[in-house]
């Protein structure tokens, strides 16, 4: 498993982002408003639509909240008009970072994502300097003790998922975005808890860290998560998982 997705797993399970529930409502409704404006208010004809709604929904958003942010997208209620930017660069040992902003002010949001890059150790790289090592995907991750591979196997054959991987103390399924709701869809069916499941960027090949500088990675990840018009940080970061542990602790 990428560093990327333990650092998500982590964060699930120490309840890090139930913490923050009011930042993930923003995030999220920030989300839908962008899909239904580029895409319209359908979700049925609109898959991105669809996964920030469904994203939504895993975080128990109340209905109402997801019917308002649609409608925001669409015109039929006013609401902010925000810029989508992508920015890529580096951290700490030359890790690969793609950072996603919806944001209604480009200036103050290039300096703050800019700044917390060269405070941690890292800096901004041009369009297209890194997105090339990433491909989207989608990924559920699933306790050991939850599931048999034989279970989750059946299900990625079936539904269409690309892999099942051995993650230690967890299972990770890997799909393509398109099969991502039907094989998540199949796994609550069976009555299978989820850690982790998001549609995300995964990297190609990764790049290990250790020590002082793994410390400040996640310092790093920390400080542009916490940035609020980003909307996702993507990196091809890998390090120990018992590390990684300490450092979220």
């Amino acid at each position: 498993m990428s560093g990327h997705s333990k650092w998500a797993t982590i964060k699930h399970k120490k309840g890090a982002l139930d913490a923050k529930r009011g930042k993930i409502f923003t995030r999220l409704i920030k989300e839908i408003t962008i899909a239904a404006k580029a895409g319209g208010g359908d979700p049925d004809g609109n898959p991105r639509l669809r996964t920030a709604i469904l994203a939504a929904k895993a975080e128990n958003m109340p209905a109402e909240n997801i019917k308002r942010a649609i409608q925001r997208g669409t015109g039929e209620l006013e609401g902010v008009n925000y810029e989508e930017i992508t920015f890529e660069g580096y951290g700490p040992g030359g890790v690969a970072i793609i950072v996603e902003v919806l944001t209604d002010n480009r200036n103050r949001t290039v300096s703050e994502i800019r700044h917390a890059f060269s405070k941690n150790g890292g800096n901004l790289g041009e369009s297209g300097s890194v997105r090339f090592m990433f491909s989207k995907k989608g990924v559920i991750a699933v306790e050991k003790s939850a599931a048999t591979e034989e279970q989750l196997m059946d299900i990625v054959l079936e539904y269409g998922g690309e892999d099942l991987n051995d993650e230690g103390d967890t299972w990770e399924i890997l799909t393509d975005p398109a099969a991502y709701e039907a094989v998540l869809a199949a796994v609550k069916a069976a009555g299978i808890p989820t850690v982790m499941s998001e549609v995300t960027m995964i990297a190609s090949t990764y790049t290990k860290l250790e020590g002082p500088a793994a410390n400040q990675m996640i310092r790093l990840l920390e400080a542009l998560e916490d940035f609020d018009d980003t909307q996702n940080v993507y990196s091809n970061f890998d390090m120990d998982a018992e590390q990684m542990e300490q450092v979220a602790g």
